[in-house]
């Protein structure tokens, strides 16, 4: 049995990642490597490849790589699991613009060959550590974000009074929707849709978005990597907000309590089979016009 596992992370309900991720397999089984993968999606990957040794991911020692078949949403799921071990992630997108991803679905013919000559770099992303304080003090919830923390509202009649701080001094209070703090990496995500600005990847730094302030200052901005921010559902709120990390996960947040969003000392890392400038991502992702409509 080789020494090397490769893991592998599908979306179940896509038969098309199932499919892919099958294929995957065969061909590094076939070469003699290990391959693991998580245990909500092995039964479903055992049955096309029935033939096939498959192990858990809980019971390997150690993986190489993970290599995630699905959309954005699937590879911030293996996150969660790649994270913490510092496992390298590959996304093959199967889903819609696939920000995270390294491949298009049409493009996986030579995966097999450069994962077997470890033909590939790794590119670290900053995450962001994620706390909930109660009114006196003690931590409620804690967890990590790869995109962004968001605060939000839960009844759609009513705002919510964030007071927010940066290295504990005090910014702003925004009567809002809610407010996003996002990592480069989420920059194109829902901060994105937001209004915010776009950060390069090899930036280090993190961006505050106020969602739909009332406010005449309430515009996106790019702090330090290394700042606190502090956001505060204050007394002034007429309801309960909840506070979602990457979309994922989420707790409920009452008056009094406040959110602490700091730089996570662990890097997201993702592995890369090509080098592909991030404008070339970018254009590509969101198909910008290089062109003008004039010149057709």
């Amino acid at each position: 049995m080789s020494s090397r596992v490769v893991g592998v992370w599908v979306h179940t309900h896509r038969s098309e990642a199932v499919d892919a991720a099958s294929a995957f397999i065969r061909e590094l089984v076939a070469a003699g490597l290990q391959v693991a993968v998580d245990e909500r999606r092995l039964p479903d990957v055992q049955a096309r490849l029935a033939s096939s040794n498959l192990v858990a991911l809980s019971a390997v020692a150690s993986t190489e790589m993970l290599v995630v078949f699905g959309g954005d949403g699937t590879i911030l799921s293996a996150a969660e699991w790649a994270l913490p071990r510092e496992v390298p992630l590959l996304g093959v997108n199967l889903g819609h613009v696939g920000f995270l991803a390294e491949l298009e679905a049409s493009e996986t013919a030579r995966l097999v060959e450069q994962v077997l000559r470890r033909d590939y770099q790794v590119e670290e992303r900053l995450t962001v550590d994620v706390q909930l304080y109660g009114k006196q003090g003690e931590l409620k919830w804690s967890t990590f974000a790869v995109n962004e923390a968001s605060i939000e509202k839960v009844a759609r009649k009513h705002m919510i009074d964030v007071l927010v701080s940066v290295d504990r001094r005090p910014l702003s209070q925004w009567s809002c929707d809610g407010v996003l703090v996002c990592t480069p990496t989420g920059s194109t995500a829902y901060a994105f849709s937001a209004g915010g600005s776009v950060i390069w990847p090899d930036v280090a730094a993190i961006e505050l978005v106020p969602l739909l302030a009332h406010a005449l200052f309430a515009r996106p901005m790019v702090l330090s990597p290394d700042s606190v921010v502090e956001l505060t559902l204050d007394a002034t709120s007429e309801d309960e907000a909840t506070v979602v990390c990457d979309g994922r996960r989420e707790a409920t947040i009452e008056i009094g309590d406040r959110v602490v969003v700091t730089r996570n000392p662990v890097n997201l890392r993702l592995a890369r089979l090509k080098e592909q400038p991030f404008t070339t991502r970018l254009v590509m992702k969101f198909e910008l016009p290089i062109h003008s409509w004039r010149s057709v």
